[in-house]
């Protein structure tokens, strides 16, 4: 049975991931309380309440041998389902989208807990079937095991998430070994029927919009373009060295829109310039290579290798995504920033998967199914 004594939450602990992981999130809540000083909420305060659960998330994902997790999986799958169908009929909305379950003030987003619990459902199902995937069949099979609840994300509508979901599912089968071939084929399948999604009014006007702002910027000056045209003007603004912190005028101005989430980086780019925007990507890099350095340490063991590949996946899309749109190189989708974003949703279950990779550092070696 597993103890939370001091030395068994230290043994093999990866101590530069916890750094860079602590590191950037206290970074993070000092650009929210320069982004929303003077806001109703103080989403600094609110992020370093979440920072304390967010915490005991990550002690209990490094605790929890990832290894036995095999026994939970099927009902952690089907949970995961229960929760996204319960938003779709009675979750809590917001600006048109339906995404949360409201307990008097506190709010759960299932669709962040969606991404975890598939990665851990999908690792173990790859295990199971790993030789299939290197047959198209057996590939078409495992896009059908995260198909479903990934459908009902985009339906919320939360097209952002849906697409974190289906890039994570691209990086696990594609370290199972699938083959290039058969991914370019449902790369073109997927292609034709987002062309036929888009021809038949099934892709929401707004979101159709978001991708013609990315190649035209005119395409809706009032809404997405303006957003994306303003976050381009306040990073530029910023120059080499930024108008320094708390001094932000875009952003305080009131021009950038989810400026604590979406938006986040824009206020980094202001206030910090270009190399406060690079020290952030450098943060980034450093989390990225210490996931790697996980994924590395589980070559031998083929569950630990899919679940880390998973979680890193997931964390590089958002980070490659929530820039590119805020720098209009990428659509607006909604996509928090990680550890950075404000969201208690989204900081507590990035806690528990480095909590995960955490876990795999230190039972990598001990290959329990049951």
């Amino acid at each position: 049975m597993t103890t939370f004594s001091t030395n068994n939450l230290r043994r093999g602990m990866d101590i530069p991931l916890l750094v860079i992981t602590y590191s950037t999130t206290l970074f993070g809540i000092l650009m929210l309380y320069s982004a929303t000083l003077g806001d109703k909420t103080n989403y600094a305060r609110s992020q370093a309440v979440w920072l304390v659960v967010a915490t005991l998330a990550l002690v209990a994902g490094s605790q929890i041998d990832y290894n036995r997790y095999g026994r939970w999986t099927q009902h952690l799958y089907w949970l995961n389902m229960v929760l996204l169908v319960f938003v779709k009929l009675k979750g809590h909305g917001a600006k048109g989208a339906v995404r949360w379950i409201k307990f008097g003030a506190f709010q759960f987003q299932p669709s962040e807990f969606a991404k975890v619990s598939l990665i851990i459902c999908f690792a173990y199902y790859l295990i199971q079937k790993r030789d299939e995937i290197k047959e198209f069949g057996g590939l078409v099979k495992s896009f059908f095991y995260i198909a479903i609840p990934t459908a009902i994300i985009i339906e919320q509508p939360d097209l952002g998430t849906g697409l974190v979901v289906l890039v994570v599912w691209l990086g696990m089968v594609f370290m199972a070994g699938a083959k290039g071939k058969h991914l370019g084929i449902l790369f073109l399948s997927a292609t034709l029927l987002f062309t036929a999604a888009w021809k038949l009014n099934v892709i929401h006007d707004y979101q159709k919009k978001r991708v013609q702002v990315l190649f035209d910027p005119e395409a809706d000056k009032d809404g997405a373009g303006y957003h994306v045209a303003q976050a381009r003007i306040a990073i530029g603004s910023g120059g080499a060295w930024g108008r320094g912190y708390l001094k932000s005028q875009s952003v305080r101005g009131g021009f950038i829109p989810e400026k604590q989430t979406d938006f986040i980086y824009t206020t980094i780019g202001e206030e910090l310039g270009f190399f406060g925007g690079l020290f952030v990507l450098f943060l980034y890099f450093v989390l990225l290579m210490r996931g790697r350095a996980v994924i590395i340490a589980a070559y031998e063991d083929p569950l630990g290798r899919f679940m880390a590949t998973g979680i890193v996946t997931m964390l590089a899309f958002h980070i490659v995504v929530n820039v590119g749109m805020n720098i209009g190189i990428m659509p607006v989708t909604g996509v928090p920033l990680p550890l950075i974003s404000a969201g208690g949703s989204n900081l507590i279950l990035i806690f528990f998967a480095i909590g995960i990779l955490q876990s795999i550092m230190k039972n990598r070696h001990d290959l329990i199914f049951g």
